[in-house]
Formats: C-alpha cells, structure tokens, sequence
C-alpha cells in the first residue's frame, strides 16, 4: 500500500477521522470542509492540500472502507481457504457490506447520510466493482470452473439470479419493515442454505478449492490496485 504512504500522514488521518465522524453523525450535507479542519486540529488549506474538493475527501473516505472490507476478504481467505466456497463466502460479503457504514449507505442508496454522493461516478464505481452482489459475476465463473457451482444454466441468466439473491439479503437487512412478521436466529446460514440451493451441491475436491481460493485472491488483489489507484488519482499531492 505504498502508493498512500503520502497521504497517510497524521494530519491527514486526522483529517480522515473526524470527516467520518462528522459525515456519520450529521450526514454529507450538513458537513463543511472548515469544520473538518477546524476539528482535526489543521488549517482549512491543509485539507486542500490532501484533496481538492469535499467531495474528494469524502469519496476517497469511502474508497478506503471499501479497501478494508477487500483487505479483510484477501485475509480470510490467505488463512482459510476453504472461505472461497460459495455457501461461505455469500454470507461473508454480506456481512462485510452491512457492517462499514459508507459501504452499506452506497450499496442501499442511503441519501439521507450521503446526500448527492450516492450518485457520484466513483461512488457508483465503487459498488460496481466491490458491492458484494456485484462480486457475483467475477466469482460465479471461478466456481463454475472448480466444480462449486452447476454450469446447466447460462451464465449471465445464473449470476443475474445470485446477484438478486444477494441484493434481497442486503435489503431485508438494512430494512427491518421489508420481512415484518418472520424473524430467524441464524440469517447467515439462510443465505448459505440459499446459496447451496441455487448453485446447486458442491463437488469440489481440495485442489478445485484451493484453485479458487487462489483465484479469489487474485481477483481480489486486482481490485484493491484499482481501489488504490483511485484514491492516489483523486487526491492532490502533498508538497511537504
């Protein structure tokens, strides 16, 4: 993570940390780039230094939660590799969405918290590239191929059935009204149990989950370069 060893300073962890608090506390709107700097202890400049506009402090927030939540995926499997498998993995990207609140606000279209930021391109990049119901299309092949997943079904017709599974299981979570009369103990193993059951059984041996696993870390790996590109893009360089 060189590419941020600049932008990584004190002063600009500070200044990170008190726009989350601010932007969790009062939403975007009602949050100001002097306030910011007023509470992180450095002069409105300093924050202009590190990026150019409110909205590119925020964004690249947001960008760095949704690296932790692929940080903590590439770790999981790097220990584990029999997290790849689908009946595993599901219920874990949805856990890892639901529980970083800028990933989970972008992912359901919270405006209220992020206000216009909820249709801003690299927001929307965000979700397309790291939201767990659109990880379903770049995993559904590798589980295909290594045998975790039927292939009696096309491809685009099956993935466009998971990533409506995921974003329901997504919904139902963030929106207690939307099951108002069934509760359960368990969801995570609901969504594993559904997983299973539109995918189909798993097959794989251990050189086919260790494969994926592998896979897995690849892709996951490509995605955090991306991730990182865009924060290094969108901010300005510091001259100190």
């Amino acid at each position: 993570m060189a590419v941020l060893a600049e932008h990584d300073s004190d002063k600009a962890a500070r200044i990170l940390t008190v726009a989350r608090e601010l932007v969790l506390k009062r939403g975007v709107k009602g949050v100001t780039v002097a306030e910011i700097a007023e509470k992180a202890h450095v002069g409105k400049g300093t924050v202009y230094l590190y990026w150019g506009t409110k909205e590119d402090l925020l964004v690249g927030l947001f960008a760095r939660e949704f690296l932790a939540v692929v940080e903590g995926s590439i770790d999981a499997l790097t220990t584990d590799p029999d997290a790849a498998r689908p009946h595993r993995l599901c219920p874990q990207l949805i856990h890892n969405g639901l529980e970083r609140p800028f990933v989970r606000a972008l992912q359901t279209g919270d405006a209220d918290l992020l206000g216009v930021l909820t249709q801003h391109p690299r927001s929307t990049e965000l979700v397309n590239m790291l939201g767990p119901a659109a990880m379903m299309y770049t995993l559904l092949p590798v589980w295909r191929q290594h045998r975790l997943a039927r292939t009696d079904w096309p491809l685009d017709e099956q993935a466009y059935a998971l990533q409506a599974l995921m974003t329901g299981f997504l919904e139902t979570a963030t929106r207690t009204h939307t099951l108002r009369d069934v509760t359960v103990d368990a969801p995570e193993n609901v969504i594993a149990a559904s997983v299973t059951a539109l995918l189909g059984p798993e097959e794989a041996g251990p050189a086919d989950v260790r494969a994926t696993a592998d896979e897995g870390l690849r892709l996951l790996r490509q995605r955090r370069e991306l991730v990182l590109a865009s924060i290094a893009t969108n901010q300005e360089t510091n001259p100190e």
